[in-house]
């Protein structure tokens, strides 16, 4: 018996750590290529190995090529899962290898024409994602897409620029989210309009806005930022340490934010609660909260979340938190 079949067999059946199923497809494609094998044959190897991919194509597959071709062109119909090429029955066997002939001759003057940028959306920006970023985008996240909110243990998720970089997005971990292949997918298709929309809608400001003119005017009073929002300390501070979380773009209120501006703001929420708590050991507590709409209390009409320390002693009767904003609600008897 020799010493590699030994080895590779211990290695295999006792010693290979199996966090992915990469290594053993690799060493499959080793063994049946005589000890050799490409990059891109292991590649593909892996790729075969991923129903993602199939999940991701099969939404191209429905969305897009499959939609034009029927619902556009009547040249396919579509019954359950199944695509039929109508007529495809008095085809003759020369007149299918002419068409196929005729396809493959527009793929590659397409593949010629478009050289690499042929497959550019299907790119992470013009260099990958490094494992340790995408582990650090994706525990952020708690492991979930940011849009929609399923879990990486249901669907693959992906690291994906929220300022795409054809518009100038930033490889910088305040420019990344973690969404799922299909959110994903729905993300790229519209590159070319929706985000063209969304530029403009983040760089929106209002002229005399508080919060707008921090931003140019002001930037001093800033105290941490990242692509879409930013925080300052309350100038009236509630208790010391009191800071307002902001986005960027001008919105009225809480309930304005799109996700993305969502997940930016509790990021620094996040930053800015473990740095207090470092820095001031009497913080025992927090409150967050915002005024949305004159009737709650709100005065300035720019978005903004409080983050409020609480510390022992603050006030005398500190059961029912928020509640205390209606006088005398705070206050209630424990049914449990």
């Amino acid at each position: 018996m020799s010493k590699t079949y030994t080895k590779l067999r211990q290695f295999i059946a006792a010693e290979m750590r199996m966090s992915q199923v990469y290594q053993p497809v690799m060493l499959v494609e080793l063994l049946r290529n005589h000890g050799s094998a490409s990059v891109t044959t292991i590649a593909q190897a892996i790729l075969n190995k991923d129903p993602t991919q199939i999940d991701y194509f099969s939404e191209i597959v429905k969305n897009m090529v499959g939609r034009v071709l029927t619902k556009n062109r009547g040249i396919t119909e579509k019954s359950g899962e199944t695509y039929h090429l109508i007529g495809a029955e008095a085809l003759t066997p020369e007149q299918i290898a002419d068409l196929i002939s005729l396809c493959e001759t527009r793929i590659t003057e397409f593949e010629e024409k478009r050289g690499e940028l042929v497959w550019e959306h299907r790119r992470r920006g013009h260099r990958p994602i490094s494992g340790s970023i995408r582990y650090e985008v994706l525990k952020r996240a708690s492991f979930r897409c940011e849009l929609c909110g399923i879990s990486a243990d249901e669907k693959n998720i992906e690291v994906d620029h929220i300022n795409p970089k054809s518009l100038g997005g930033k490889d910088d971990l305040s420019n990344y989210q973690a969404l799922c292949y299909s959110c994903n997918a729905a993300k790229r298709n519209t590159d070319d309009t929706d985000f063209r929309v969304f530029k403009s809608m983040y760089e929106n400001r209002v002229e005399k806005c508080l919060f707008c003119d921090v931003q140019t005017i002001d930037r001093k009073r800033i105290i941490a930022e990242n692509a879409l929002a930013y925080a300052i300390r309350d100038g009236f501070p509630v208790t010391e340490g009191h800071t307002l979380f902001i986005p960027k773009r001008h919105t009225t209120d809480y309930f304005g934010l799109v996700p993305a501006e969502v997940s930016a703001i509790n990021r620094l929420v996040e930053a800015q609660r473990k740095y207090l708590l470092e820095v001031d050991l009497t913080i025992g507590g927090f409150n967050i909260g915002m005024n949305c709409g004159e009737i709650a209390g709100q005065s300035i009409w720019h978005c903004h979340v409080h983050l409020i320390p609480r510390r022992k002693g603050d006030v005398e009767f500190p059961k029912g938190g928020v509640r205390h904003v209606i006088p005398y609600k705070g206050d209630y008897e424990d049914l449990r």
